[in-house]
């Protein structure tokens, strides 16, 4: 088993195309279709089903993906520590984000990383729902939660600091909850799962933001939407600085609560399976994020 035969198969299970993955190792077709045959003969099973119409991952090519990212990942890494290393990697890097931050924060920027890394595929999933790492063999994820999984490393991105806020014409409806306790006489967004945020108050006090404390009508699975609904006037929401910043300073929204700082406990983090080498890929487009939205926060300009 050689390294260019499983980076041939990485290439194949990404692009679910023999062919193509050849292609990009300048390798014709038969060619590619032999070697992946002989890395199967080799294992003793198929990695890849084959029809006229499609390629499909095998349950046991699923399970030796992973194996075989890694080794090329050590590969990788032993070459740049030998100094064989490229200014620019190559192959295909699959990422994951919640779609809120990453259509605010990350689209913006990637045009500039493909000029930077013409050579890198980016494979993107934008989307709340929080897919599983191993499982859908992603190199790197985004995430605004404790790091918690101890098959996971990851590198804090920035804070994730949270905040209770309305739009003015909710609040001149309403009134303006001068307590936490006056919550309950509110009109209270809430996420999927949602639970209660611990508050503290600027002389200690502690104070909950409880969504199934109050008069919660609407539960929303989506950060852009949750935040569209606070500024149609649903009601008092939670919302991370970096959503609402832009709102804020506008006085579209209005913060609640000012004087009560929320205490979450979540961060954002760039993480990435314990078991992965932090591959040359996965290292380039980790230090673009850092230096271009880590170093110096759009939210806190």
């Amino acid at each position: 088993m050689d390294t260019d035969t499983l980076r041939l198969f990485v290439l194949a299970a990404d692009k679910l195309n023999i062919s193509a993955a050849g292609r990009e190792l300048g390798l014709a077709p038969s060619v590619a279709s032999a070697w992946m045959s002989k890395l199967e003969k080799s294992i003793g099973a198929d990695l890849l089903h084959r029809s006229t119409r499609k390629v499909a991952l095998s349950t046991e090519g699923i399970e030796f993906l992973p194996y075989a990212r890694d080794i090329l990942a050590r590969e990788d890494a032993a070459r740049a520590v030998l100094g064989q290393g490229h200014a620019q990697v190559a192959g295909t890097l699959r990422f994951t984000a919640p779609s809120s931050f990453a259509q605010l924060y990350i689209a913006p920027l990637l045009p500039e990383f493909v000029k930077l890394q013409p050579r890198l595929q980016l494979d993107l999933r934008f989307s709340d729902k929080q897919f599983d790492l191993i499982e859908g063999s992603f190199d790197l994820a985004l995430r605004n939660a404790p790091l918690e999984e101890s098959s996971l490393r990851g590198r804090k991105l920035a804070d994730d600091t949270r905040i209770l806020c309305a739009s003015p014409e909710y609040l001149n409806k309403h009134g303006n909850p001068a307590t936490p306790e006056a919550l309950a006489h509110h009109h209270l967004l809430a996420f999927e799962n949602s639970v209660p945020l611990d508050m503290i108050g600027v002389d200690g006090t502690y104070a909950e933001f409880d969504p199934n404390a109050g008069h919660c009508n609407l539960v929303i699975d989506d950060g852009h939407s949750h935040k569209i609904a606070t500024l149609a006037g649903a009601g008092i929401s939670a919302n991370s600085l970096w959503s609402v910043h832009k709102e804020l300073a506008s006085g579209e929204l209005v913060r609640v609560l000012p004087d009560y700082e929320c205490v979450s406990g979540t961060v954002l983090w760039l993480i990435y399976p314990q078991s992965n080498i932090l591959s040359a890929k996965v290292r380039v487009f980790m230090d673009f994020l850092l230096e271009r939205i880590g170093k110096n926060p759009p939210w806190m300009r």
